[in-house]
């Protein structure tokens, strides 16, 4: 045993000597990765009012313009309100202004949204999305300035989707009244993914207004 522990002893010593070698404390591992992390709702929030609001404002056009051009004139359409990843084969989306009333809503589920009527026919031409839970990723698929190759994988470009959505129900949708909606006004800047023929486009806002 004796012969055991001095071998130990040695070996340990030689390591210590080792040039450059030095142990590092578990914690200081974590805040130098930390240090470093994707934060996806960081960067959402350091674009959000100097360059997201204003390229969907300067961008944007009113609905009924953008789903008239996009019917008649897919590519005309997209180069004045939309875009589209160059990688896969996800559908052009746009940015548009939604102004009118509103004729149906459902506020009981988490994806809770509200049809409105932009026409004044009293029938629904869009369905705006009110959180707290919101489909698709449409907002950040608007934006021009972003792109997939930006980030390292999939993962963190799904995660900087979803960071758009949080930030918009954080800041602005749970604030929005949940009750006797319908028949209000409803005014907001926004973007929606291009819609299957028949359906209503699925319009995801960045900034609302109901009721005045």
């Amino acid at each position: 045993m004796p012969r055991f522990n001095s071998v130990a002893v040695i070996a340990l010593a030689g390591l210590l000597a080792l040039p450059g070698c030095k142990f590092i404390k578990t914690a200081d591992q974590q805040k130098e990765a930390a240090a470093g992390a994707f934060d996806p709702d960081k960067l959402v929030a350091g674009i959000w009012d100097d360059k997201v609001l204003p390229y969907l404002n300067e961008r944007a056009g009113s609905l009924k313009d953008v789903t008239s051009l996009a019917s008649s004139d897919l590519n005309a359409a997209a180069a004045k309100y939309g875009h589209k990843e160059k990688q896969g084969n996800a559908p052009y989306t746009f940015a548009a202004k939604v102004e009118g009333t509103i004729v149906a809503e459902e506020t009981k589920s988490r994806a809770a949204y509200v049809d409105v009527d932009v026409d004044g026919d009293a029938k629904a031409d869009v369905r705006v999305a009110i959180g707290p839970a919101i489909r698709g990723t449409a907002l950040r698929d608007s934006l021009k300035f972003v792109n997939f190759n930006e980030f390292k994988n999939q993962i963190e470009w799904a995660e900087y989707g979803k960071a758009f959505n949080i930030h918009v129900n954080k800041t602005l949708l749970e604030k929005l009244p949940r009750s006797g909606l319908t028949g209000k006004k409803l005014t907001a800047t926004g973007a929606f993914p291009l819609p299957s023929a028949g359906q209503l486009p699925q319009f995801v806002p960045a900034t609302i207004t109901i009721g005045g």
